[in-house]
């Protein structure tokens, strides 16, 4: 028994090559960027010498954190698309996981700031 209620997309599909085109740029474009900062990372990981424990190296821990959240909001936007929806269905999405976020990221100096009083008193 045949239904005709059953679309069949693939035979429905009319692109023309200039929409191909697009696509295919947006793609590289995309894998360029992500390449970049990656090859950043990457780059700075390998060449910055590990016994550098100053001032530097703590501009290096942040901005491999803000770099790897812009590797990671590029991705939901354009992988996931939600750079295609609305801004409010956008804020709707993100909001709640950048508070979770700033929510751990209290949590951890937190801590971290109890367990370096604590070590400071053993070690004295």
């Amino acid at each position: 028994m045949l239904r005709d209620d059953i679309i069949e997309y693939s035979l429905d599909a009319h692109h023309t090559e200039e929409e191909g085109k697009k696509k295919r740029k947006a793609i590289w474009k995309v894998t360029a960027i992500l390449s970049i900062i990656t090859a950043i990372e990457v780059i700075v990981g390998v060449l910055w010498p590990k016994d550098d424990a100053g001032a530097a190296w703590e501009f290096i821990k942040w901005g491999y954190i803000i770099l790897t959240v812009i590797k990671a909001a590029y991705i939901v936007m354009v992988f996931m698309h939600l750079g295609d929806e609305r801004k409010s269905f956008r804020m709707m999405v993100l909001v709640p996981y950048i508070i979770f976020i700033l929510y751990l990221i209290f949590h951890l100096l937190n801590e971290a700031a109890y367990v370096g009083a604590t070590w400071n008193e053993f070690r004295v």
